[in-house]
Protein backbone atom coordinates (compact mmCIF):
# COMPACT_ATOMS: atom_id res chain seq x y z
CA UNK A 1 0.00 0.00 0.00
CA UNK A 2 1.48 3.23 -0.94
CA UNK A 3 1.52 6.57 1.36
CA UNK A 4 -1.48 7.32 3.33
CA UNK A 5 -3.44 10.93 4.60
CA UNK A 6 -5.80 11.54 6.89
CA UNK A 7 -8.50 13.81 5.94
CA UNK A 8 -11.72 14.62 8.32
CA UNK A 9 -12.36 11.29 9.32
CA UNK A 10 -10.88 9.23 6.77
CA UNK A 11 -7.45 7.66 5.87
CA UNK A 12 -6.82 7.89 2.10
CA UNK A 13 -4.07 7.48 -0.47
CA UNK A 14 -1.60 10.33 -0.39
CA UNK A 15 -2.59 11.40 -4.02
CA UNK A 16 -5.99 11.45 -3.80
CA UNK A 17 -5.98 13.39 0.04
CA UNK A 18 -8.35 16.63 -1.13
CA UNK A 19 -10.14 19.23 1.04
CA UNK A 20 -13.25 20.99 -0.44
CA UNK A 21 -12.75 24.31 -2.69
CA UNK A 22 -14.00 26.47 0.19
CA UNK A 23 -12.64 25.19 3.10
CA UNK A 24 -11.48 28.37 4.58
CA UNK A 25 -7.98 27.45 5.24
CA UNK A 26 -7.32 27.52 1.23
CA UNK A 27 -9.58 30.52 0.93
CA UNK A 28 -7.97 32.61 3.71
CA UNK A 29 -4.98 30.36 5.88
CA UNK A 30 -7.76 30.56 8.55
CA UNK A 31 -5.98 27.93 10.49
CA UNK A 32 -3.13 26.90 12.13
CA UNK A 33 -0.57 24.03 12.21
CA UNK A 34 1.94 21.47 13.90
CA UNK A 35 5.05 19.64 12.55
CA UNK A 36 6.10 16.97 14.82
CA UNK A 37 9.51 15.08 14.38
CA UNK A 38 9.37 11.29 14.34
CA UNK A 39 12.68 9.12 14.88
CA UNK A 40 12.44 5.53 15.30
CA UNK A 41 8.51 5.45 14.34
CA UNK A 42 7.99 7.77 18.03
CA UNK A 43 6.87 11.68 17.95
CA UNK A 44 9.32 13.51 19.57
CA UNK A 45 7.82 16.25 22.26
CA UNK A 46 4.38 15.22 21.51
CA UNK A 47 3.04 17.00 24.28
CA UNK A 48 4.64 20.38 24.07
CA UNK A 49 3.28 20.39 20.37
CA UNK A 50 -0.20 19.92 21.22
CA UNK A 51 0.06 22.15 23.75
CA UNK A 52 0.80 24.74 21.15
CA UNK A 53 -1.60 23.44 18.64
CA UNK A 54 -4.39 24.29 21.75
CA UNK A 55 -2.76 27.97 22.19
CA UNK A 56 -3.32 28.53 18.36
CA UNK A 57 -6.45 27.12 18.01
CA UNK A 58 -7.38 29.58 21.48
CA UNK A 59 -6.10 32.78 20.06
CA UNK A 60 -7.92 32.16 16.87
CA UNK A 61 -11.38 30.60 18.22
CA UNK A 62 -11.06 27.64 16.36
CA UNK A 63 -12.29 24.43 17.76
CA UNK A 64 -10.36 21.51 18.06
CA UNK A 65 -11.62 18.85 15.43
CA UNK A 66 -11.48 16.09 17.58
CA UNK A 67 -10.13 15.74 21.59
CA UNK A 68 -6.43 15.62 21.94
CA UNK A 69 -6.16 12.06 23.11
CA UNK A 70 -8.39 11.23 19.50
CA UNK A 71 -5.86 13.06 17.66
CA UNK A 72 -2.96 11.16 19.46
CA UNK A 73 -4.14 8.14 18.03
CA UNK A 74 -4.92 9.44 14.36
CA UNK A 75 -1.24 10.47 14.65
CA UNK A 76 0.00 7.46 15.43
CA UNK A 77 -2.11 5.52 13.47
CA UNK A 78 -0.92 7.61 10.63
CA UNK A 79 2.55 6.69 11.18
CA UNK A 80 1.97 3.34 11.96
CA UNK A 81 0.01 2.74 7.96
CA UNK A 82 2.68 4.25 6.42
CA UNK A 83 6.02 2.95 8.38
CA UNK A 84 7.58 6.01 9.11
CA UNK A 85 10.58 5.11 11.31
CA UNK A 86 12.48 8.96 10.54
CA UNK A 87 10.45 12.39 9.24
CA UNK A 88 7.68 14.16 10.21
CA UNK A 89 3.88 14.33 11.00
CA UNK A 90 2.25 17.42 9.70
CA UNK A 91 -1.16 18.14 10.64
CA UNK A 92 -3.16 21.56 10.43
CA UNK A 93 -6.56 22.85 12.17
CA UNK A 94 -8.76 24.74 9.53
CA UNK A 95 -12.54 26.80 10.65
CA UNK A 96 -13.44 24.62 7.97
CA UNK A 97 -16.33 24.92 4.55
CA UNK A 98 -18.42 27.35 4.84
CA UNK A 99 -19.57 29.92 1.82
CA UNK A 100 -16.68 32.51 1.25
CA UNK A 101 -16.86 35.59 3.53
CA UNK A 102 -14.54 36.83 5.62
CA UNK A 103 -16.16 36.98 8.99
CA UNK A 104 -16.49 33.57 11.01
CA UNK A 105 -19.03 31.26 9.51
CA UNK A 106 -21.84 30.61 12.24
CA UNK A 107 -21.75 27.49 12.08
CA UNK A 108 -19.11 25.16 10.73
CA UNK A 109 -16.90 22.30 11.79
CA UNK A 110 -12.97 22.35 11.86
CA UNK A 111 -11.71 20.32 9.92
CA UNK A 112 -8.27 18.33 10.46
CA UNK A 113 -5.89 17.14 7.54
CA UNK A 114 -2.57 15.00 8.53
CA UNK A 115 0.06 14.06 6.28
CA UNK A 116 3.79 12.59 6.88
CA UNK A 117 7.12 12.60 5.39
CA UNK A 118 10.30 10.96 5.52
CA UNK A 119 13.10 12.88 5.79
CA UNK A 120 16.67 12.08 6.48
CA UNK A 121 18.97 14.21 8.70
CA UNK A 122 21.02 16.48 8.63
CA UNK A 123 24.05 15.62 6.78
CA UNK A 124 27.68 15.21 8.17
CA UNK A 125 28.56 18.06 5.98
CA UNK A 126 26.15 20.31 7.70
CA UNK A 127 27.19 19.05 11.08
CA UNK A 128 30.99 19.37 10.34
CA UNK A 129 31.01 22.96 8.49
CA UNK A 130 27.51 24.34 9.84
CA UNK A 131 25.55 26.51 7.93
CA UNK A 132 24.89 29.83 5.69
CA UNK A 133 22.08 32.26 6.91
CA UNK A 134 21.00 35.06 5.00
CA UNK A 135 19.68 38.70 6.69
CA UNK A 136 16.10 39.29 5.48
CA UNK A 137 13.70 41.92 6.79
CA UNK A 138 10.90 41.12 9.22
CA UNK A 139 7.53 42.08 7.00
CA UNK A 140 5.37 39.61 8.64
CA UNK A 141 2.20 40.37 11.07
CA UNK A 142 2.49 41.20 14.76
CA UNK A 143 1.01 37.44 16.12
CA UNK A 144 3.73 35.29 14.98
CA UNK A 145 3.72 33.78 18.49
CA UNK A 146 0.37 31.69 16.62
CA UNK A 147 1.45 28.67 14.26
CA UNK A 148 -0.77 30.26 11.42
CA UNK A 149 -1.09 28.73 7.75
CA UNK A 150 -0.12 32.25 6.41
CA UNK A 151 3.33 32.00 5.72
CA UNK A 152 4.16 34.32 2.61
CA UNK A 153 6.47 36.47 4.44
CA UNK A 154 8.46 33.05 5.39
CA UNK A 155 8.15 31.80 1.78
CA UNK A 156 9.98 34.82 0.23
CA UNK A 157 12.49 35.59 2.86
CA UNK A 158 13.43 31.73 2.60
CA UNK A 159 13.28 32.19 -1.42
CA UNK A 160 15.50 35.12 -0.80
CA UNK A 161 18.04 32.76 1.57
CA UNK A 162 18.09 30.08 -0.96
CA UNK A 163 18.93 32.31 -3.33
CA UNK A 164 21.66 34.08 -1.76
CA UNK A 165 22.81 30.19 -1.57
CA UNK A 166 21.96 29.95 2.23
CA UNK A 167 20.43 27.30 4.61
CA UNK A 168 17.99 30.44 6.28
CA UNK A 169 17.25 33.44 6.60
CA UNK A 170 17.50 35.15 9.70
CA UNK A 171 15.03 37.91 10.15
CA UNK A 172 15.42 41.42 10.91
CA UNK A 173 13.18 44.05 12.73
CA UNK A 174 13.62 47.78 11.89
CA UNK A 175 15.78 48.38 14.94
CA UNK A 176 18.30 46.06 13.47
CA UNK A 177 17.21 42.93 15.55
CA UNK A 178 17.07 39.57 14.91
CA UNK A 179 13.43 38.03 15.71
CA UNK A 180 14.08 34.33 14.56
CA UNK A 181 14.66 32.69 11.53
CA UNK A 182 11.67 31.94 8.96
CA UNK A 183 10.72 28.25 10.08
CA UNK A 184 14.02 28.28 12.81
CA UNK A 185 14.67 29.80 16.25
CA UNK A 186 17.71 31.88 16.23
CA UNK A 187 20.79 31.60 18.68
CA UNK A 188 23.91 33.18 19.57
CA UNK A 189 26.90 32.45 21.84
CA UNK A 190 29.11 35.59 23.15
CA UNK A 191 31.44 35.27 26.14
CA UNK A 192 30.00 31.83 27.21
CA UNK A 193 26.50 32.75 27.37
CA UNK A 194 23.76 30.97 25.02
CA UNK A 195 21.18 34.29 23.91
CA UNK A 196 18.42 34.00 22.19
CA UNK A 197 14.66 36.00 21.83
CA UNK A 198 12.41 35.86 24.68
CA UNK A 199 8.86 34.28 24.31
CA UNK A 200 5.81 36.91 22.92
CA UNK A 201 3.83 37.94 20.53
CA UNK A 202 6.84 38.65 18.23
CA UNK A 203 8.24 34.92 17.66
CA UNK A 204 6.94 31.42 17.40
CA UNK A 205 7.68 29.48 20.32
CA UNK A 206 9.89 27.09 18.82
CA UNK A 207 9.15 23.63 20.85
CA UNK A 208 12.73 22.60 20.27
CA UNK A 209 13.43 26.63 21.02
CA UNK A 210 11.59 25.26 24.29
CA UNK A 211 13.36 22.36 25.43
CA UNK A 212 16.76 23.39 24.62
CA UNK A 213 16.22 26.29 27.07
CA UNK A 214 15.56 23.68 29.99
CA UNK A 215 18.51 21.81 29.25
CA UNK A 216 20.73 24.65 28.58
CA UNK A 217 19.74 25.60 32.20
CA UNK A 218 20.45 22.44 33.84
CA UNK A 219 23.80 22.46 32.06
CA UNK A 220 25.53 25.19 34.27
CA UNK A 221 25.77 27.73 30.96
CA UNK A 222 24.58 30.91 31.34
CA UNK A 223 21.50 31.44 29.48
CA UNK A 224 20.27 35.41 28.29
CA UNK A 225 16.66 35.62 26.82
CA UNK A 226 16.70 39.19 25.23
CA UNK A 227 17.22 40.21 21.11
CA UNK A 228 20.25 40.59 19.90
CA UNK A 229 21.04 42.94 16.69
CA UNK A 230 22.18 41.43 13.26
CA UNK A 231 25.99 43.34 14.30
CA UNK A 232 25.63 41.11 17.67
CA UNK A 233 25.08 38.31 15.88
CA UNK A 234 28.37 38.74 13.05
CA UNK A 235 30.48 39.68 16.13
CA UNK A 236 29.27 36.39 18.13
CA UNK A 237 31.35 33.51 19.02
CA UNK A 238 28.73 31.18 17.91
CA UNK A 239 25.45 30.35 16.63
CA UNK A 240 23.29 28.26 15.69
CA UNK A 241 19.61 27.38 14.87
CA UNK A 242 17.01 25.44 16.21
CA UNK A 243 13.71 23.69 14.72
CA UNK A 244 11.81 20.47 15.26
CA UNK A 245 13.05 19.10 11.84
CA UNK A 246 17.19 19.76 12.41
CA UNK A 247 17.13 20.05 16.09
CA UNK A 248 19.99 22.37 16.31
CA UNK A 249 22.79 23.37 13.53
CA UNK A 250 25.38 25.09 13.95
CA UNK A 251 25.40 28.50 11.80
CA UNK A 252 29.10 29.44 10.67
CA UNK A 253 28.33 32.42 8.73
CA UNK A 254 25.77 35.32 8.43
CA UNK A 255 25.77 37.14 4.70
CA UNK A 256 28.91 35.65 3.49
CA UNK A 257 30.83 36.69 6.79
CA UNK A 258 32.32 34.33 9.13
CA UNK A 259 30.85 33.63 12.70
CA UNK A 260 33.94 32.59 15.32
CA UNK A 261 36.69 30.89 13.40
CA UNK A 262 33.96 29.68 10.53
CA UNK A 263 33.33 26.63 12.32
CA UNK A 264 31.07 24.96 14.68
CA UNK A 265 31.73 25.89 17.62
CA UNK A 266 31.98 23.98 21.05
CA UNK A 267 28.83 24.81 23.19
CA UNK A 268 26.78 24.58 19.49
CA UNK A 269 28.18 21.17 19.36
CA UNK A 270 27.79 20.39 23.71
CA UNK A 271 23.72 21.64 23.04
CA UNK A 272 23.34 19.52 19.99
CA UNK A 273 24.66 16.32 22.18
CA UNK A 274 22.71 16.79 24.83
CA UNK A 275 19.45 17.35 23.12
CA UNK A 276 20.19 13.96 21.00
CA UNK A 277 20.59 12.96 24.55
CA UNK A 278 16.54 13.64 25.13
CA UNK A 279 15.77 12.61 21.98
CA UNK A 280 17.25 9.21 22.54
CA UNK A 281 15.47 9.16 26.49
CA UNK A 282 11.77 9.84 24.72
CA UNK A 283 12.27 6.68 22.34
CA UNK A 284 13.49 4.89 25.28
CA UNK A 285 10.86 5.85 27.19
CA UNK A 286 7.98 5.04 24.25
CA UNK A 287 9.68 1.33 23.91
Amino acid sequence: MGRLAYVNGRYVPHAQAMVHVEDRGYQFADGVYEVVPVIDGVLIDEEPHLDRLGYSLGELRIAWPVSRNVLKLILRELVRRNGLRRGIVYFQVTRGVAPRDHKFPAKVKSALVVTTKRMNPPSEAMLRDGVAVSSQPDIRWTRRDIKSLSLLPNILAKQAATEAKAFEAWLVGPDGTVTEGSSTNAWIVKNGAVITYPKSHDILGGITRLSLLELVQKTGVTLVERGFTLKEALEADEAFLTSSSAFLLPVTSIDGQNIGNGKPGPISEKLRAIYLENVARQIGAAK
